[in-house]
């Protein structure tokens, strides 16, 4: 009833509750624990619901200050035994013990539990020595009953509630880890989506751009010119919408479906026909290659495709119109070399989310690329390992 009340409610509650049922025991004359002569038997009983009221009073510091709580209750239960003890005093004086052991800090709990345990063997020894009869042991179980075992209980209880507080925890942290796997998944496949988009379209329609202002910028463009760049827009056009559809396909595969056919994949089996088609652009390429007649695994044949191909086109739009293009292909690595002179006066501007669509395709792979102006050139390395390619992330 009191689990959904703020928590000094509930302190009170139960610190009415315990008074009240004191007063009970008092009424109905059950309520003594000791029916001998106290050491004070001239005093009133009613003397003895002051005792009782204090511990009552006690259960008010339950959560905000345990330990003194129990050490004035210890000192009121000191009282009512001298004044002949009373059962009410010694029931709300357990629930003291057990708040202490349940919100006071560890070492509490641990202190109970040892002085406990060592009052009841000396109050049993003691009340054997007092009665000189065996049977006064039973004092012993009275320190036990009243003491020893809301002791245990409320340890049993901290425990329990110490697990289950570290169980959320951890379900808070997986809960926390899958949404950041689930978060990093999202930002992976918008960073891959954002490569394969920047390779699809920004690339043609660069060479579409370029293609236009050559013939806008020219002052008479004979018709030969325009006809020419019309071929090479339309071209450029026909060849994006391809790879776009390809793309398209390949995000709406069903996960059910197996894996995409590799024919489908542009590779290095490619390299031909990108050298052509930067040829038709203008660019003179130089091809120095090797090795290409070698089966690669999927992944690194579709990156190295990729990386000649934006190399090329920066070379086409950053350079003079010459570059020097090595692909080496053995039983251990791809290794793709471009070298181009970079154009007087600075070249066009670009985003720079080419070379950082090639970097993280060569990372992705376990490989490395390096790209950089030296000595009024452009030099762009890019090396892919073949063996071990799942293991390193691919």
């Amino acid at each position: 009833m009191t689990a959904r009340w703020p928590s000094w409610r509930t302190d009170l509650a139960i610190s009415l509750v315990s008074f009240l049922g004191g007063l009970v025991l008092y009424a109905v004359g059950g309520w003594r624990m000791f029916f001998g002569t106290s050491l004070w038997s001239d005093v009133p009983h009613w003397v003895l619901l002051v005792p009782m009221t204090v511990m009552a009073a006690c259960c008010l510091l339950r959560r905000l200050a345990p330990g003194t709580g129990e050490a004035i209750g210890l000192v009121a239960l000191a009282a009512d035994t001298l004044l002949g003890g009373s059962l009410g005093t010694a029931l709300i004086f357990t629930q003291v013990v057990y708040d202490a052991c349940v919100y006071g800090r560890p070492w509490l709990w641990r202190a109970n539990l040892f002085g406990w345990v060592a009052a009841s063997v000396l109050a049993a020894a003691a009340g054997v020595v007092a009665s000189g009869d065996w049977r006064g042991v039973v004092l012993g179980l009275v320190v036990a009953l009243v003491a020893v075992l809301p002791t245990v209980t409320g340890i049993s209880v901290r425990q329990y509630r110490d697990q289950a507080r570290i169980q959320r925890q951890r379900a808070e942290e997986t809960a926390r880890l899958a949404a950041w796997e689930r978060r990093q998944a999202v930002a992976d496949e918008r960073a891959r989506m954002a490569r394969e988009l920047h390779d699809v379209v920004a690339n043609q329609l660069s060479a579409i751009a370029i293609h236009a202002t050559a013939v806008l910028s020219a002052p008479d463009p004979s018709p030969q010119l325009v006809r020419q760049a019309v071929e090479q827009i339309r071209e450029s056009s026909v060849s994006g919408l391809a790879e776009m559809r390809q793309m398209i396909g390949l995000l709406r595969e069903d996960g059910d479906a197996g894996p995409a056919d590799p024919a489908t994949r542009p590779g290095l089996a490619s390299l031909p026909q990108l050298v052509a088609q930067a040829r038709t652009d203008g660019l003179a390429v130089e091809l120095h290659s090797g090795g290409l007649d070698r089966a690669l695994p999927v992944s690194v044949d579709f990156a190295a495709h990729r990386i000649v191909r934006e190399s090329l086109v920066n070379a086409w739009k950053h350079g003079t119109g010459t570059a020097v293009l090595r692909v080496d292909v053995d039983a251990d690595r791809v290794l793709i070399e471009t070298d181009n002179e970079l154009r007087p006066g600075g070249s066009t501007p670009g985003s720079g989310h080419g070379l950082i669509g090639m970097r993280e395709r060569a990372a992705l792979l376990g490989g490395t690329l390096t790209a950089g102006p030296a000595d009024g050139r452009w030099r762009l390395r890019a090396w892919l390992p073949v063996r071990h390619t799942e293991e390193a992330g691919a």
